[in-house]
């Protein structure tokens, strides 16, 4: 059961999209779903992300520390 207002807003998409109403109520419910399932998805990749942050005590990689090892790599696949 919905309300009437909703009826009528179903109704108008309806007819302008020449779909069912059941159609658009189905389509509605799968994207909540997949919405759910995919904010989901986002909080744990977030939570893993957090899980595997470094050691705050540990002293942290600097930029010219990876611009080094960088550079070492380049030269490596160079002379190969």
């Amino acid at each position: 059961m919905i309300d009437q207002a909703r009826y009528e807003k179903l109704t108008a998409e309806a007819e302008r999209t020449g779909r069912s109403v059941a159609d658009i109520v189905r389509s509605a419910i799968d994207v909540h779903f997949d919405e759910e399932r995919l904010q989901a998805r986002r909080a744990e990749a977030g939570r893993r992300l957090l899980a595997s942050q470094p050691d705050p005590n540990e002293p942290s990689e600097t930029w010219d520390d990876m611009l080094h090892v960088r550079a070492q790599d380049i030269e490596h696949t160079a002379h190969q």
